[in-house]
Formats: structure tokens, C-alpha cells, sequence
């Protein structure tokens, strides 16, 4: 990062199983609320998993036409709820004078999965010539980036990340780039996904991926519990505002914390699982960290990853011993999938909008539904109860299938 710009956070915007505001989500995490519960969108009954961690009560009329509803898959409507919360709370205005200097990053890592079912049931049934002409824009994964964009009218720097669950966090990361060596002075950057439909449940499920407690859906999702036995679907959307210090000084924004590190890596290893030993997650941890100049001793909460999987919990914990040594065992390391759900391509920005919140309020979310320490999985997880402290230095992990790893680093101002 030296002799780049630097780039602070100035606004927030959340849709998740927690509440439809960032601020309603963040109440719900501090007090160790669970977001599962069973599925309402379609009838789960024959399935192995029949529960989710769904969004509820969410209006896209409270943001969005009635006619440009119809024109959006669900994820999109997430992505553009998100973002108008967040250019609220930042007070950023984009007009003609700035347009081509605000730009726009939102990653997702199955885009619209709800439409694509719809519409393929559409053709078997009924015929080619009564799919949708909105199918393919309605479907692809950019179009979240794009209705922003339109949106508000930011003509700068576009893009969307896929790289599964590590979308979002890569989006943020990409986004913090591009202000830092100079191409816009801010952006919009997070994620957004609407997994929860039958093809993508039946399929994580096909790979046993996902808890089965059907009987206890509030206690599923268990990261680094000895006892867990894999993650809860959730769905929604993360956004924040990015831009340059000065920029954002000059105009009297409240500003929640500075970016000041982007790690991002690959485990070329395999499909799913990760490496061993969590190598290529270390390294992105040590990535971000140097970018940040940041030491070991200085991280004070690290948002982790921990999806409630048996493998990803325990690598991740030897990653994060790899790179942090013996200041590991002092750090506060909680995984909020405990309560919404891991969001996949949404999570990393999710993840990120928690740690700003995090930095501005000195408070660490808890990691819920810890009963049985795991002998694999001995870092400070925050068990079951939110804590305060005082969060100078932080980082967020995302890890998606393929290998993709991301972390971001952050420091209060």
C-alpha cells in the first residue's frame, strides 16, 4: 500500500436473515440471535436439509418500482436495497460533475440461481417460446453490479467477482484497489446472493455440505463446536461505501474504519476442499497483513471464515496459528455464520459491513451454539456471548470453493 491513496469506509447497507438494516442485523448479532429456521420459499419436505437461514419480511417496494421488481431476480433486489442503505448512510451524492469517479463492485457466487429454475420449469412445461426475455439479464451474475449502477449513475470502475464464497470479499478488495492507485474516489462494493431455492439446497446437500438438524435449526450452525456437521444456507446482502480519505474528509463524512490491506490467493489444490494445513488461507492472511504493515501483536478480532464444516473450521484455525504464532491464542476469533448463515457470495461483504460496525461501536459479535470445545479448533472463538473491546486492527477471512482466498484488513481511524 505505501505511496497508494488511502480508502476508508463511509457508509453501510445490509439485507440479511438478521433484519432488513444493517443496524437491525448488527442488534441481532450482538444479543446471539440465530437467523435459521425451517424453509418458507418452497415446500423442503423431502429434502435432507428443511431448513435455512432466510431473509423474512423484506419489501423490494420499499426501494424498487413495481415494474423493476418483475425485471430482478431476488439477489439483484437484495443488492440494490443494500446499496441504497449504504449511500444513505454515507451521504454520498453522484451527479455529472463525479459520475465517471464512482464505481461500482458487487461479487455473487450463483447469481440468479430462483430465476434460472423458474424459467427452465417455464420451458419444459409450457415451451421455448414462453421463456421470459428477461431470463438472461434477470440471471447473470453482473446484473446485481449493473441495476446499482444504473441505479445511482455511477459510470466509473465496474465489476463483478465470482469466486464463490469469497465474491463479496474479493469485490470489497477489488474495489479498495481501484481507489487506492487513483481510477475513482469511491466505490460500492459488497456482495449479494439468493441461494435458498431447490436446485441449490438438493445440491449442497447432494455434497453433504449441510447441517441436518432439522429437529433444532437455531443450533445448526455451530462453527468450531466439536460437535458440528456442516453449514446452514442464508441468503442477502452486504454493501459499503468506499472512498478515498481526502475525498471523503473534505465532504464531512463519518468515517468507520480504513481498509488498509487486500490479500488474495489461490490453493490450487482442489475443488472443495481446502489445502493442508489451510496454506493457502495463511497466505492471504500474511498477504493482507503485509500490504497493511501490520504485525501479528497488533490484530485485536479477526472475523473468520467458519462455515460449520468439519474440515474448513480446523484449517482455518491452523491458518490463522500459522500466520498470527503465539499472539493467535490472544486474539478474538468469532464466526457471525453462526447466526446468519453462510451468505456464499455474499458473505465476504456481509462479513466486512460487521467488522466496520465492529471498529465504530467496540463490540465483537459472539460465535453462538459453542458447546463442545474442539481440541482442533482452540482459538478464542468468543463463545456465546458478544464482548467489548476496543478493535483497532481487524481482518476478515472468505474462503470459497476452487481455492479462492480472501482477506481483508482494516484499522480503526
Amino acid at each position: 500500500m505505501k505511496g497508494e491513496r488511502r480508502v476508508v469506509v463511509t457508509g453501510v447497507g445490509a439485507v440479511t436473515p438478521l433484519g432488513n438494516t444493517a443496524q437491525e442485523s448488527w442488534e441481532n448479532l450482538l444479543n446471539g440471535v440465530s437467523g435459521a429456521g425451517p424453509i418458507t420459499s418452497f415446500d423442503a419436505s423431502g429434502f435432507g436439509t428443511r431448513f435455512a437461514a432466510e431473509v423474512r419480511d423484506f419489501d423490494p417496494l420499499s426501494f424498487i418500482s413495481r415494474k423493476e421488481v418483475r425485471r430482478m431476480d431476488r439477489f439483484t433486489q437484495f443488492a440494490v436495497a443494500a446499496s441504497q442503505m449504504a449511500m444513505d448512510d454515507s451521504g454520498l451524492e453522484i451527479g455529472e460533475e463525479n459520475a465517471a469517479r464512482v464505481g461500482v463492485m458487487v461479487g455473487s457466487g450463483i447469481g440468479g440461481f430462483l430465476t434460472f429454475e423458474e424459467q427452465h420449469s417455464v420451458l419444459t412445461e409450457r415451451g421455448p417460446g414462453r421463456v421470459s426475455p428477461f431470463f438472461v439479464p434477470m440471471m447473470i451474475i453482473n446484473m446485481g453490479t449493473g441495476m446499482v449502477s444504473i441505479r445511482f449513475g455511477a459510470k466509473g470502475p465496474s465489476g463483478s467477482p465470482v469466486t464463490a464464497c469469497a465474491s463479496g470479499a474479493n469485490a470489497v478488495g477489488d474495489a479498495f484497489r481501484v481507489i487506492a492507485r487513483g481510477d475513482a474516489d469511491a466505490m460500492i462494493a459488497g456482495g449479494a446472493e439468493a441461494p435458498v431455492t431447490p436446485l441449490s439446497v438438493a445440491g449442497f446437500g447432494s455434497m453433504k455440505a449441510l447441517s441436518t438438524r432439522n429437529d433444532d435449526p437455531q443450533v445448526a450452525s455451530r462453527p468450531f463446536d466439536a460437535q458440528r456437521d456442516g453449514f446452514v444456507m442464508g441468503e442477502g446482502s452486504g454493501v459499503v461505501i468506499l472512498e478515498e480519505l481526502e475525498h471523503a474528509q473534505a465532504r464531512g463524512a463519518s468515517i468507520y474504519c480504513e481498509i488498509v490491506g487486500y490479500g488474495c490467493t489461490a490453493d490450487a489444490h482442489h475443488m472443495t476442499a481446502p489445502s493442508p494445513g489451510g496454506e493457502g488461507a495463511a497466505r492471504s492472511m500474511a498477504r493482507a497483513m503485509e500490504d497493511a504493515g501490520m504485525n501479528s501483536g497488533e490484530v485485536d478480532y479477526i472475523n473468520a471464515h467458519g462455515t460449520s464444516t468439519s474440515l474448513n473450521d480446523r484449517l482455518e484455525t491452523e491458518a490463522i496459528r500459522t500466520v498470527l504464532g503465539e499472539s493467535a491464542s490472544g486474539v478474538a476469533v468469532s464466526s457471525t455464520k453462526s447466526m446468519t448463515g453462510h451468505l456464499l457470495g455474499a458473505a465476504g461483504g456481509v462479513e466486512f459491513m460487521i467488522l466496520c460496525l465492529a471498529h465504530r461501536h467496540g463490540r465483537i459479535p459472539p460465535t453462538i451454539n459453542y458447546a463442545h470445545p474442539d481440541p482442533d479448533c482452540d482459538l478464542d472463538c468468543v463463545p456465546n456471548e458478544a464482548r467489548s473491546a476496543d478493535v483497532g486492527a481487524a481482518l476478515s477471512n472468505s474462503l470459497g470453493f476452487g481455492g479462492h482466498n480472501v482477506t481483508l484488513a482494516t484499522r480503526k481511524l
